[in-house]
């Protein structure tokens, strides 16, 4: 088999030639051969790596691979050829740890191209199936790769194309060589969430993290939004008949510590009495549930009540409550009748008649009531609209399999139907969505708003055959797609009752436990996802270096530090490195060193992508970059037009000095309604967020680096904001420095920048950016040499830089190839005042800064010792 030269010279050479691996290899390969495309050179992306002893392993593409399939020319040198190796695509667990699974398992049957088997010459045991050695442990190989299989999914995890000794030393780690690789589609992990370790970045799960036995046999749950309080409507434990566990509970949601248990309701005579609590059918304002108890009860109570409020509804027995119209009704499903009643006196307000009506959901949000009933022997869904009590859709339901729940989801107006073992999903209009079948029976739903997830627990139909094991499922409330595997449950049995309650969020759920007796307690753990990645950094020997990374997770996730001397192969944790900016002084020694972040929680483990030091000499003849030709003064005004046609004037704009530089800054033709930050920030192009910002918002007033403009700001900024002049115009005078703790203008774009305040994060609408210029940067256009500067999405279509570019929190330079790290905002990325920023003067002014002073300049920065903090 030949193949193109990879030098593009259209050459050809053999596949395997006898000068590495001999005629008894040659022999072999046409064994192992198989169809395959020509070996992969995806955007040039060959890489090469070294082995702890001396191994050397190159491949001929390692990015932007075709996920459905690509063809990999792996070869090697200096192997120990007594020992016999695999090659294949594998998950990459890290240093000292076996890279499994593999893409296709480990290929033993020399049929195969998933991966090849490597051993020495006169090795029976692997007979033909193998490929031999080529002379000082060399070999030439194929391999076949996809993005991912039945055991492996690289989209998912870190991949690399590894050498690890075979099945009969597998726990021999000498011949361990990995080369990371990526997928058309990926950008090498790290950016987009880091690459997990265990499992994918931000995969979701639950754990149990109590059970509560203090609430009798729970019936159902209610979270309170106002007092977060779980109330819980129960019967009496079955096997405890000579106690008497009815009633309404109210428990710490935390640990179950009972808070209070009322007991008694009046009946039909008004006579107190002891009451199964049935339904919780809406929270009281402040604390407390208006619930149902049977057969036409109604009643009230709030945590610290003896007794409870309550009246007898006229009437057949109710089917069905939920929360009214207004805080003072509630919907009561009698059957065919569906009121709306007042909850106090039980007075009906308004009736409409659902033919063999049944059970009932309510969403308030959307002003609906879902019935379940027959009519005309159909079972039939029916929405009612609570404003006009009329019916607007109906639709129809399988004729086989109990009808179990009616459960609506507030955010997106669709309805959950529990039937047999399958949830039907319709929407807000009645039509069908999505039938999510399984084996156990459906009997309850709950939503999150803020997760957006959906959760439904199911109970195992149990008749002495089956595994008496039900489900609580978690899914996407919009797509239905499954966002964290199942919990299943032991012992959860079809009974008479089942409910869910979920804490805003969705940190927690409780799940009842009727044939237990028991409320389980439930907490989201979420692996950590890489937020900020460091970048590859460009120093001079003694320059202070800080890497910068950040993960969010649950519970919140600890970091740690690794270096690798040889390109990865190897990696040793940094003694002390435990927090997300990690500082030292750069040696020669370092240069070529890769660093890479770890954070981990109690759901995983995920690193950032490998990062790389680059150490160079500084040369001392270098001079500072040309001038303008303006002097060594701040001089020159630069006017920029934003996208909505507001002009931001800064004055002066070239030749700042570095430190304490006054700035003019006028604006006009802004939306006076919406609140603005001024300051001096990285620019990170068109439609992207300009952060971070030197020394954050001056919140006291006196440093003068940043300025707040609002008309309309909340009540804590009226002290803190200017408002606007007529037609959205401001004036302020600004005090910068070119550099702070995080970010330096002279390795990153830095412009006088506005933007959207805190309470608009994401409003890119008032994105106006001013180029500028500290000494011994390129100038920028000034207004006299070319007048005004339009901005289009963000980024001024003209005009000078201030000498580098940004990426995600970390900064790199453009014109000396060094990088500095950013820091990490919160909320929405909006807030000023969330970056958390101090002001650090820098080595010398403007006036100090001639050819000489420049030097001096660069030479001071290079002071500072090794910190994490």
């Amino acid at each position: 088999m030949t193949v193109d030269s990879p030098d593009g010279t259209g050459g050809r050479r053999l596949r395997r030639p006898a000068a590495l691996l001999g005629a008894a290899a040659l022999t072999a390969a046409v064994v192992t051969a198989v169809t395959v495309p020509p070996p992969a050179q995806a955007a040039d992306t060959p890489k090469t790596a070294l082995g702890k002893n001396g191994q050397k392993l190159s491949v001929s593409a390692s990015a932007n691979l075709d996920p459905d399939g690509d063809t990999i020319q792996v070869t090697g040198e200096g192997y120990d050829a007594t020992k016999s190796i695999y090659v294949a695509l594998c998950k990459d667990n890290g240093d000292n740890r076996v890279p499994t699974p593999c893409l296709g398992g480990a290929d033993q049957s020399g049929t195969g191209s998933a991966s090849q088997w490597i051993t020495y010459e006169g090795d029976t045991y692997a007979g033909e199936m193998a490929v031999h050695w080529g002379a000082g442990g060399t070999f030439d190989v194929d391999i076949a790769v996809k993005s991912k299989d039945n055991s492996l999914d690289c989209t998912q995890v870190t991949c690399s194309v590894v050498t690890r000794v075979d099945h009969r030393n597998a726990g021999d780690r000498s011949q361990d060589v990995r080369i990371p690789v990526t997928f058309e589609g990926q950008d090498g992990g790290g950016d987009d969430g880091g690459d997990g370790v265990d499992v994918p970045p931000g995969t979701v799960s639950y754990v149990k993290a109590a059970e509560f036995t203090t609430a009798g046999r729970p019936q159902d749950l209610l979270l309170h939004p106002d007092s977060g309080k779980l109330y819980v409507g129960s019967n009496d434990i079955l096997d405890t008949s000579d106690v008497k566990e009815q009633g309404l509970y109210a428990l710490d949601p935390k640990d179950g510590k009972l808070l209070s248990h009322v007991q008694q309701a009046p009946g039909s005579t008004g006579a107190l009495a002891n009451r199964v609590v049935r339904w919780l059918a809406a929270p009281l304002a402040g604390d407390g549930v208006v619930f149902h108890y049977p057969l036409r009860g109604l009643g009230t109570a709030k945590d610290g009540d003896t007794t409870a409020k309550g009246v007898w509804l006229a009437g057949g027995t109710v089917t069905g409550v939920g929360p009214g119209t207004d805080a003072t009704t509630t919907l009561v499903a009698q059957g065919a009748t569906l009121s709306e009643v007042e909850t106090a006196t039980g007075t009906v307000k308004r009736t409409v008649t659902l033919e063999g009506g049944d059970q009932l959901g309510v969403d308030t949000a959307h002003a609906a009531a879902w019935s379940l009933g027959t009519a005309e022997d159909k079972r039939v869904l029916r929405r009612v609209d609570t404003a006009s009590f009329a019916v607007t859709a109906t639709a129809a339901l399988p004729d086989d399999g109990f009808l179990t729940m009616v459960e609506a989801d507030p955010t997106t107006g669709n309805v959950w139907v529990g039937v047999g073992t399958s949830v039907l999903v319709f929407d807000k209009d009645a039509k069908p969505l999505k039938t999510l079948a399984g084996t156990d029976r459906p009997m309850a739903a709950a939503f999150d708003k803020t997760s957006g997830r959906a959760f439904v627990l199911r109970e195992d139909v149990y008749d002495g055959s089956t595994d008496a094991v039900g489900s609580l499922d978690i899914l996407d409330g919009a797509t239905f797609e499954k966002t964290a595997e199942p919990i299943a449950l032991p012992g959860s049995i079809t009974s008479t009752a089942g409910a869910l309650a979920v804490t805003p969020g969705a940190t927690s759920v409780h799940v009842t436990a009727q044939a237990e007796s028991k409320v389980l307690k439930y907490d989201v753990r979420v692996s950590p996802k890489v937020t900020q990645s460091p970048t590859d950094q460009t120093v001079a020997p003694g320059d202070e270096v800080t890497f910068v990374a950040a993960a969010e997770g649950t519970p919140e996730p600890t970091v740690t530090w690794s270096v690798s001397p040889d390109g990865g192969q190897t990696w040793s944790k940094v003694e002390g490195a435990t927090k997300k900016a990690y500082t030292f002084t750069a040696k020669a020694a370092q240069d070529g060193y890769e660093y890479r972040a770890e954070f981990t929680n109690a759901a995983g483990t995920t690193r950032t992508s490998p990062i790389t030091l680059t150490v160079v000499e500084d040369d001392d003849s270098t001079t500072p970059p040309p001038t303008d030709g303006e002097g060594d003064e701040p001089s020159g005004t630069k006017t920029v037009t934003g996208s909505d046609g507001q002009k931001l004037t800064v004055t002066p704009v070239n030749n700042l000095a570095t430190e304490k530089q006054t700035l003019k800054v006028t604006g006009s033709g802004y939306d006076e309604d919406k609140g603005i930050y001024v300051a001096l920030c990285v620019d990170n192009g068109a439609g992207e967020l300009p952060t971070p910002c030197i020394g954050g918002v001056d919140m006291s007033g006196e440093s003068h680096s940043s300025a707040w403009i609002s008309s309309n700001p909340p009540d804590y900024g009226e002290e803190l904001a200017t408002p606007y002049e007529d037609g959205g115009k401001f004036e302020v005078e600004l005090t910068i420095d070119a550099e702070d703790e995080y970010t330096d203008c002279f390795k990153a774009t830095c412009v006088l920048a506005t933007r959207a305040d805190h309470t608009l994060s994401g409003d890119r609408s008032q994105d106006v950016k001013v180029p500028v210029a500290f000494v011994g940067q390129d100038p920028v256009d000034t207004d006299d040499g070319g007048g005004d500067t339009t901005t289009t999405g963000g980024t001024t279509t003209s005009g000078g830089s201030s000498g580098g570019s940004t990426s995600g929190g970390s900064t790199s330079s453009g014109t000396s190839g060094s990088s500095t790290s950013g820091t990490t905002t919160t909320g929405g990325g909006g807030s000023l005042a969330s970056t958390g920023m101090t002001v650090l003067g820098v080595a010398a002014s403007a006036a100090a800064l001639t050819v000489t002073g420049w030097l001096l300049h660069r030479r001071a920065r290079k002071a500072g010792h090794g910190t994490a903090v």
